[in-house]
This record gives structure tokens, C-alpha cells and sequence, in this order.
């Protein structure tokens, strides 16, 4: 298993405690966090953390390739670690983004159609490397009956 440091050298990043302890939270935590709940999970146990430190490192860290911004309609940005491709639901009150369990995940996009993403890259010129899908659900689903 890689440490923290070994995967900050891999990607030539300065290895700082803040940068690790708020890299470590994040990677522990599936709940996609916002900065701001970031900022409340480490700062205890973080000397001199700000909550632009927590900013900064999660925009350096998104530049590297070692975590991913999930927009929100409420205007923050949540966080994620897990840089694979994978769907996500979002439900649209709260903001609240959770990762598709693996299995539905996987049927979602396997029934994506090569010929349409094939299309897409001929059209555009483009070479499409990856794809993101994001479920939009109510906060309360009305109960199925």
C-alpha cells in the first residue's frame, strides 16, 4: 500500500502535514465532504490549519489528479478522493452526494453505447477520457405504493 507520502512524491507534490492530514481525511472519508467540513474534521488535530489552507490544497490536490470537485446547485463544491470513473447520486435539497452502490453502477455504464461516445468524439474532435454520470434525486422520494 502507498503512503501518503510516497503518493505526494509520485506526483510531485510538497509533502506538508496539512496537505497529508486533510489528503488522509478526505481519502477516509465516502461522504464527499465540503471545504468547510474538511476544514472541521482535521482542524483539531492540525496546527494552523485556515480554512483557505483546506481550499488551496483541495485545488492543488484536484490539479494532480488525486481528487475530483463535484459541483453542487447550492453553490459549494464537495470532494472526493476516489478519482476512478464512477456514478454518483446527488440529491437535490440538501446538496448531498453519495457514490451509486457498484453494482448498479456498473450496469449504468456499461449501457452507455460505445457507437454514441464514438460519435461524440468524431463530431467534436475530441478523445474522451473519461465520463461522469451524476444521479439527480429528491432529498424524500415520495414512498412507492
Amino acid at each position: 500500500m502507498t503512503s501518503t507520502r510516497q503518493l505526494f512524491n509520485q506526483h510531485n507534490l510538497r509533502c506538508t502535514s496539512q496537505r497529508m492530514a486533510l489528503y488522509e481525511a478526505l481519502a477516509a472519508h465516502d461522504s464527499h465532504p465540503t471545504a468547510e467540513e474538511l476544514f472541521r474534521l482535521v482542524k483539531p488535530g492540525t496546527a494552523r490549519l485556515s480554512l483557505a489552507t483546506v481550499y488551496n490544497t483541495l485545488e492543488v490536490l484536484c490539479r494532480a489528479g488525486l481528487a475530483r470537485k463535484l459541483p453542487t446547485t447550492n453553490g459549494c463544491c464537495r470532494y472526493d478522493a476516489d478519482t476512478s470513473i464512477h456514478p454518483h447520486v446527488r440529491y437535490r435539497e440538501s446538496g448531498r452526494i453519495d457514490d451509486l452502490p457498484r453494482h448498479l453502477a456498473e450496469r449504468l455504464l456499461q449501457s452507455v453505447p460505445r457507437e454514441v461516445l464514438g460519435d461524440i468524439e468524431g463530431e467534436l474532435s475530441v478523445r474522451i477520457a473519461g465520463l461522469n454520470i451524476q444521479v439527480i434525486a429528491d432529498d424524500s422520494p415520495e414512498p412507492k405504493t
